[in-house]
């Protein structure tokens, strides 16, 4: 029988469900749609799942019915791993950017998407469902056994005040005086970290006081030239992979 589990036509979904030897898992109707109608799988079929906690698991298309199916799990082909403990916090944008922002963070390997309501943020509603929908598919797609974690929005205030000591906050400061990322990172070794970036207007004075005013903030520039919120992001948390991250 064919492999969805290979390269190039692989099938990959995350499950809420526990995985393990012989575990049976009922999909999802539109994760069974897609392996009925899109894939066109049949049964003695294999796909690749998991669900953040029990690592890949290779499982068989057991049974089939019009609209739905059962799997069955095989063998584990992938431990159980998380990704670096970096957090990106970030002022929400307009619905496409957003979904862009969410699904490359999470192939950048975020461990948790936390929006921030700042004084210039021009969206008022944060769709968690759909935060989240992206943030699997992303991780589907990259490989990853691990889906980060989506949070409800908070105002920059009361973020700030209940921030963790020991997590350092990479500030993307572009109003200021900042030294360049690569240099404020040179000598960062992993730890807990997260990337602050700001609305398409940029944080106000008063905010920009606030954040630099805290013990675990490091503000940096990402350049001479004008990013938009979603670029800026992304690329504070390619540079931070690839100085403080699983990239070295």
């Amino acid at each position: 029988m064919g492999d969805l589990t290979e390269p190039g036509g692989k099938a990959r979904l995350f499950v809420e469900g526990p995985l393990g030897p012989h575990m049976r898992v009922t999909p999802s109707p539109e994760q069974a749609h897609y392996l009925l109608h899109v894939m066109r799988a049949k049964p003695g079929e294999r796909v690749s799942l998991f669900n953040g906690r029990d690592g890949e698991w290779r499982a068989e298309i057991a049974e089939v019915a019009k609209r739905n199916c059962t799997l069955v799990c095989e063998t584990q082909t992938a431990p159980q791993t998380q990704a670096p403990d970096i957090w990106l916090v970030f002022a929400p944008v307009k619905k496409t950017p957003a979904d862009y922002l969410t699904q490359k963070a999470t192939e950048l390997g975020v461990r948790a998407l936390q929006p921030v309501f700042t004084r210039r943020t021009i969206v008022t509603r944060v769709n968690l469902e759909r935060l989240r929908a992206n943030a699997i598919e992303a991780a589907e797609q990259s490989d990853r056994t691990d889906v980060p974690e989506t949070r409800e929005p908070l105002p920059l205030e009361k973020l700030l005040a209940r921030w963790p000591a020991e997590r350092k906050l990479l500030f993307c400061d572009e109003a200021g005086d900042a030294p360049s990322i690569a240099d404020a990172l040179k000598d960062v070794r992993g730890g807990p970290w997260a990337v602050l970036t700001g609305p398409e207007g940029g944080f106000d004075p008063k905010e920009r006081e606030l954040i630099r005013a805290m013990p675990s903030v490091v503000p940096v520039t990402l350049g001479t030239r004008i990013l938009r919120a979603d670029t800026a992001a992304l690329a504070a948390l390619a540079v931070w992979q690839s100085l403080a991250g699983d990239w070295r």
